[in-house]
């Protein structure tokens, strides 16, 4: 059977936009993990890189093959039924905690950028969500395809804008005093673990929907190479910035300095970004929560948009630099035991 690449793309667009989220769109994420590091920032990039494709295929795939259609069958059934259950409630927690990250930060891009309440952003967004998720899978499909292209262009624009006057071997080989030895090696395991272990909510589904081995992997792959493009883009524009780490939304910054022309575009695509990742996590979440609680779509996501709204109050930076590592942390353990399953898989029947 030949690649859908219809489907593929279907799946990578997903795929970066679920991963493209508040953190990753502003900058304050790429900053946390790579950037403060430097030139050995960029090689966590890569390796960041190496894992999205790697790992996220052989996620998807065995998701495929377990015929699981919501990621709390896909946990039951690698890890068994008493961790699965575990794990299942401990990413249920994790997604609504992260979701609020991401309304947060769609509250700092109005109130910072436009002068708007956080407040208003944080309703309107919700407001937004929920239109999209009442159409569900083709609603997910439509706005990742409309989106995720722009987001992509965007961000080598940026890139090449920041580099204009030259000077990129210095800009990639900057290596700043670093307070820890250990944080550029771990980065890209914490990184790829969290956003993965979140990513499933989203992914297992799709693949579930595609139902096809060769279009999942070329989606995969294809998702996994995009994200690799755009952390490292990012981190290229981001480098160059003065007092990077200072700025709640260090990617606005860098677009207002290299090219305020596009500075309002832009913003609209941060907003964009954030709202990809928005809406996968909240469909992730309702489904979860639908095989418990026997109410309508509409019922379960408004009781997600109230407890996300209580969370968001809290400062996003705050949120942002306690709660991403500590996620990261906690999902190592998912990205190691996804490679275990996926290495008695292929003894079995090559995934």
């Amino acid at each position: 059977m030949k690649v859908r690449w219809t489907g593929a793309f279907q799946i990578s667009s997903v795929y970066i936009g679920t991963v493209v989220g508040a953190g990753f769109a502003t900058g304050r994420e790429i900053v946390e993990f790579f950037t403060r590091y430097g030139f050995f920032g960029l090689l966590s990039i890569i390796a960041a890189g190496m894992l999205f494709i790697f790992t996220g295929t052989k996620l998807m795939l065995l998701a495929l093959k377990t015929g699981a259609k919501s990621y709390e069958e896909f946990n039951i059934y690698i890890f068994g039924q008493t961790f699965g259950h575990l794990l299942n409630i401990l990413f249920f927690v994790m997604l609504l905690g992260v979701t609020s990250v991401m309304f947060s930060g769609a509250g700092a891009v109005f109130q910072e950028q436009l002068g708007i309440t956080k407040t208003v952003g944080v309703v309107l967004t919700m407001g937004l969500a929920l239109l999209v998720l009442l159409g569900g899978i083709k609603g997910l499909f439509a706005v990742n395809i409309f989106v995720v292209p722009i987001m992509i262009f965007f961000s080598v624009l940026m890139c090449v804008l920041s580099l204009k006057g030259g000077g990129i071997l210095d800009v990639l080989f900057i290596t700043p005093e670093m307070t820890s030895f250990w944080g550029p090696i771990t980065s890209p395991f914490l990184y790829t673990a969290f956003n993965l272990a979140l990513s499933q909510a989203v992914l297992v589904p799709v693949a579930s929907d595609i139902g096809d081995e060769k279009t999942i992997k070329a989606g995969a792959i294809m998702g996994g190479l995009f994200l690799t493009l755009i952390l490292i883009t990012s981190h290229i524009s981001l480098i160059s910035l003065p007092g990077v780490t200072h700025y709640e939304i260090p990617t606005a910054e860098v677009m207002k300095h290299i090219a305020r022309n596009f500075y309002w575009i832009y913003i609209l695509v941060v907003y964009g970004e954030i709202f990809t990742s928005v809406i996968g996590n909240l469909f992730g979440l309702e489904r979860q929560l639908k095989s418990y609680v026997k109410l309508p779509s509409i019922w379960i996501l408004i009781m997600l948009f109230i407890a996300s709204y209580i969370l968001s109050l809290i400062d996003y930076g705050n949120l942002l630099s306690y709660l991403y590592p500590l996620f990261g942390k906690i999902s190592v353990l998912f990205l190691f035991l996804i490679w275990m399953r996926a290495g008695r898989a292929n003894k079995k029947t090559p995934v």
